[in-house]
């Protein structure tokens, strides 16, 4: 069953795998029911630098749909997405729901990803990282994110989602997938701003992490789900091997 293999990992049948991936997150938007908690902590962040310029903090486990968040405004919004396999599959279903997408991550590419973010944020748009991703450990900070929002000065916006009607994932990150017709809601988080005068960012690293997790288990308080543990630190069945 080896040919089965090579015919999905042709340049067609990935075509054809992120459309439909695409089609069934717009079904599965379409047909839900959202809410939104915490708007005033956007509008905060919104206006903090008076450009409107963000970082989007949000787990890797909740990717499926948060391009979709309210308020969102495509042609200003980037997405860092990793550049190893699964990565440039995930980029192709954003590019397909109208969004930017940057490539790299900590391991490949970081450098360059971290200078067009910088310049992104500059022009006053918002930029979409997944601090845990693309390997993990589960829903803990990387220093990539402070480092990004501390060299632009641009705030970064905690959000979580969650939906009543889901799948989780066996994956390391727990994925979150949700179904058609359920209702949903996204938690805006107040803001973390690392001051350009900061020298010790990992204050502003485990401040972030503690927003993300608080806001992300309850999302999934209100939707009727256990939370998600987050990983140990060094814990590898936490991340991606």
């Amino acid at each position: 069953m080896l040919w089965i293999k090579d015919v999905t990992r042709g340049p067609a049948a990935q075509e054809a795998v992120n459309w439909l991936a695409a089609q069934y997150a717009r079904f599965a938007r379409w047909t839900g029911r959202v809410s939104a908690i915490g708007e005033e902590h956007r509008e905060a962040a919104h206006a903090m630098r008076g450009d409107g310029a963000a970082v989007y903090a949000f787990w890797h486990a909740r990717l499926s749909l948060m391009w979709a968040f309210p308020g969102v405004v495509r042609r200003r919004t980037f997405v860092l997405i990793s550049s190893h396999r699964d990565g440039r599959l995930i980029a192709r279903v954003m590019e397909r729901l109208g969004l930017n997408v940057i490539t790299g991550s900590t391991s490949r590419g970081g450098t360059a990803a971290l200078r067009e973010m910088i310049h992104d944020l500059k022009r006053g748009n918002r930029i979409g990282i997944t601090p845990d991703g693309p390997r993990g450990p589960r829903m803990r900070v990387q220093m990539g994110t402070i480092v990004l929002a501390h060299a632009s000065g641009a705030p970064i916006l905690p959000i979580a989602f969650s939906a009543r009607r889901c799948r989780f994932l066996k994956s390391w990150d727990r994925m979150q997938m949700p179904l058609p017709f359920s209702r949903g809601v996204y938690i805006f988080g107040e803001p973390v701003v690392v001051p350009r005068e900061a020298e010790n960012l990992e204050p502003y690293r485990l401040l972030l992490e503690e927003r993300l997790n608080a806001i992300t288990a309850e999302a999934d308080r209100l939707m009727g789900h256990a939370p998600t543990p987050p990983a140990d630190p060094g814990d590898v069945r936490g991340a991606k091997r």
